[in-house]
């Protein structure tokens, strides 16, 4: 089994892979939890930031030369009004946190360490700036009873745990997208998880 190869990638070096990204991000997040029907407009303007953003980052899992998996992040100052309005309104200072934004990765690529290694890199990547000392990330919330819910499914929510990380649900935001057989864009609640990224901010 080739082992994955992931690179940050920052800037304008982003822009070729852009493509590949919008591709992982619409197959994968049509599964549950997500369930987003997606579209391919919008994940061109969503991801065209990502190479203009100071501070933004991707890591990129390669199988040979083919994207299989991406991982965001940018410092939360960068975000937009939806992810930074709850940190404000708990009193945040939003210079003190980096937002990873996704990890998408093919299902015949998981179990392989590539999501461990979204973290460690992004968490790296975000040390790297003065004064950022929490990192953050949020997950949209279900009801556990739901029927669309496979049965098989696992949360990640051990995971996330054994990366360092603890939810906060009184950050939360509100998200709208369209859901696969849905006919218009809906709300959904997402709720942040969150890890000190140094000494002084445990």
């Amino acid at each position: 089994m080739t082992a994955l190869r992931l690179v940050t990638v920052t800037g304008e070096a982003l822009r070729p892979h852009l493509a590949d990204v919008a591709r992982l991000r619409i197959a994968v997040f049509r599964e549950w939890p997500y369930l987003y029907d997606g579209d391919a407009v919008y994940e061109e303007r969503y991801l065209a930031r990502y190479p203009a953003a100071p501070g933004a980052a991707v890591v990129l899992a390669f199988d040979g030369k083919r994207v299989v998996g991406a991982s965001t992040c940018l410092p939360l100052v960068e975000e937009g009004d939806t992810v930074k309005a709850p940190f404000l309104a708990a009193g945040w200072d939003v210079g003190r946190v980096f937002y990873f934004g996704e990890s998408v990765l093919l299902p015949e690529y998981r179990g392989r360490g590539a999501g461990v290694g979204f973290f460690t890199a992004r968490e790296a990547h975000a040390r790297r700036f003065p004064g950022i000392d929490t990192a953050a990330f949020c997950a949209v919330a279900r009801d556990p009873t739901d029927p669309r819910r496979p049965a098989a499914y696992v949360p990640l929510d051990a995971f996330w745990r054994k990366r360092g990380y603890t939810p906060s649900p009184e950050l939360a935001c509100t998200m709208r997208w369209k859901e696969i057989g849905g006919s218009e864009e809906m709300p959904h609640r997402l709720t942040f998880w969150l890890k000190p990224l140094s000494p002084e901010a445990a």
